[in-house]
């Protein structure tokens, strides 16, 4: 069996016990739980704040960590499975189970119970907070700050539609290796509009290619994912898509056969494969 580097918890013979019998390694070690108290973080191939970002974390998500290296911690994201070392100044030992989750594209944490307070954040969509108190319009989030209570939603309580979902993020910048509200990727993107709706989903396009059921070119529509090499478009009707991608440094909806052409232009194949996810 090979395993796949991106979500195994192994590195210079050093590996999570979870992996003992799976994976040849001189020790085992129990992972500790750490919570992203950033609004948001880079998780880095390397452990250096200049490598390449494969992947971020979100606030009040947990980080299994099993190694140190200078200002890095080296583990896995829980949420996705992602490995990598993330700033150890973003970490905190794990804190309160998340009660609610953030909701609203986007939203600000104030200092006190007042939206006249410093703000802190933004804090993205699919955000974990553990709730505290209440006050007038506002929910002390842990480790945070007050936060307004219409722009959270209890754990459990799930958006019903994805498309809908990916929509509010039009116009964000495409970020390699982002998922926040500010700055995302194409996987990115199908990630955080299924998160939002209760699906797990994992972190990059050729792994969301195994997600549903293929489907045939001439089938797709809302809601379906079109795949390409290193690409992924969310189906938004009426023969269009919506992605983030790297020609419009955007979020955007376009017509599918425009971006096959395009595509295919830039010398990158035609669609590898169509899926029907829900």
């Amino acid at each position: 069996m090979t395993l796949d580097a991106r979500t195994t918890l192994l590195r210079d013979g050093i590996a999570s016990r979870s992996l003992e019998g799976a994976a040849a390694a001189e020790v085992y070690l129990d992972p500790r739980p750490m919570t992203c108290v950033a609004p948001a973080t880079g998780v880095r191939r390397h452990a250096d704040a200049g490598s390449e970002q494969m992947d971020q974390l979100l606030f009040g998500e947990v980080f299994d960590v099993i190694e140190e290296e200078g200002a890095f911690l080296f583990g896995q994201a829980r949420r996705d499975g992602y490995v990598g070392f993330v700033e150890a100044a973003s970490l905190a030992p794990a804190g309160p189970a998340p009660t609610h989750r953030v909701a609203a594209i986007r939203t600000y944490a104030f200092a006190e119970p007042s939206i006249k307070s410093r703000a802190i954040g933004p804090f993205s969509i699919n955000s974990l907070v553990a709730v505290e108190a209440r006050e007038g319009r506002l929910a002390k989030v842990a480790g945070a700050g007050w936060i307004t209570a219409e722009h959270l939603a209890p754990i459990g309580q799930f958006e019903d539609e994805h498309v809908a979902v990916a929509e509010r993020f039009l116009g964000a910048p495409y970020l390699w290796g982002g998922r926040e509200s500010l700055g995302l990727d194409c996987s990115g993107l199908v990630q955080a509009a299924l998160f939002a709706c209760g699906r797990a989903c994992p972190r990059d396009a050729d792994q969301q290619a195994q997600l549903g059921e293929p489907i045939g070119q001439n089938e797709f529509d809302r809601g379906d994912l079109v795949f390409w090499k290193g690409h992924v478009a969310i189906g938004h009707g009426d023969g269009r898509i919506i992605h983030a991608n790297g020609h419009h440094m955007a979020t955007v909806i376009e017509p599918l056969q425009g971006a096959i052409q395009r595509i295919r232009d830039a010398g990158y194949g035609d669609p590898t494969g169509f899926r029907r996810v829900l």
